[in-house]
């Protein structure tokens, strides 16, 4: 039966890497997997993209809506 070994190291200077195999004996071939870890990077979005999906989640507003709307909250500080 193949064994495996999970292992996580760090990358050494000189990006390299060091695995102890305690399993192994010398001189014995192995497969050797190194799955680096997903780096998110921020999406860029430009300024139109973000007034278009703006405008996508309130399409129906106006700018004579949101002056109304800005004035009633205006007018509710008064009170």
């Amino acid at each position: 039966m193949q064994s495996a070994l999970h292992v996580t190291t760090k990358v050494l200077p000189g990006n390299k890497i060091e695995v102890e195999v305690p399993e192994a004996q010398i001189g014995d071939s192995v497969d050797v997997f190194v799955v680096l870890p997903e780096k998110l990077e921020p999406k860029k979005r430009s300024v139109l993209d973000i007034i278009e999906v703006s405008r996508r989640r309130h399409p129906s507003r106006t700018a004579e809506d949101i002056d109304k709307q800005l004035q009633e909250e205006r007018t509710s500080w008064d009170s």
